[in-house]
């Protein structure tokens, strides 16, 4: 029996079948998503800050928007000087791609849960594990649905998605975003930065 790195564990799914790819299956995370401490939904974030977020480079930003994996739903790039502009959510699927990928899971699954996922309400994604063995991915929404996949006997891997949520969140929120209304740019707060000052006001 495997346990998540999330801290999560797995149960007996429901099949959920996402565009007629491999299908998804239903189990539990842990608590609920964290109010952002901005208003995210008016908020983008551009590639470079969404890669810091989600911890991968900007050549995989690149090719997965390019290819339809995970494309960004605030504003995609147009033209030579176009930016695209990614949500907290576009960053948290971007996330979850690159823990997915780390670990063996096919292309075809990952495309079908990113579907999967834009389907859900934030409160939904608060509650949600998604559990892979590589050949199927499942949705848990309830610790029994994951302890059942877990008692299958096969190796399993999963990800609490609400845990993906807030440290993403927590890590936009000492990044630049942009408002999507007004192009204004939003400066992140840097603990450091906070630090810094503190210690020049001191000396």
């Amino acid at each position: 029996m495997s346990s998540t790195g999330d801290g999560t564990a797995a149960g007996s799914p429901i099949p959920l079948h996402a565009g007629g790819s491999a299908p998804i299956q239903k189990t539990a995370a842990t608590g609920p998503v964290t109010p952002p401490g901005r208003p995210s939904e008016n908020v983008g974030y551009r590639g470079p800050t969404a890669c810091a977020a989600a911890g991968i480079t900007y050549r995989q930003l690149d090719y997965w928007a390019r290819t339809g994996l995970v494309e960004p739903s605030v504003r995609s790039a147009h033209g030579s000087g176009g930016q695209r502009l990614y949500s907290i959510e576009d960053v948290v699927a971007l996330k979850i791609v690159k823990r997915f990928l780390d670990t063996g899971v096919s292309l075809q699954n990952i495309r079908a849960a990113v579907r999967h996922l834009r389907t859900r309400e934030r409160a939904d994604l608060a509650r949600m594990t998604l559990m892979s063995d590589g050949a199927t991915v499942h949705e848990c929404s309830s610790p029994d649905e994951v302890v059942g996949l877990l008692q299958g006997g096969q190796g399993m891997f999963g990800i609490a998605v609400g845990v993906v949520w807030r440290d993403v969140e927590s890590a936009l929120q000492q990044l630049h975003g942009e408002r999507v209304d007004t192009g204004e740019t939003l400066i992140g707060h840097h603990p450091g930065d906070e630090l810094a000052r503190r210690r020049n006001r001191a000396g």
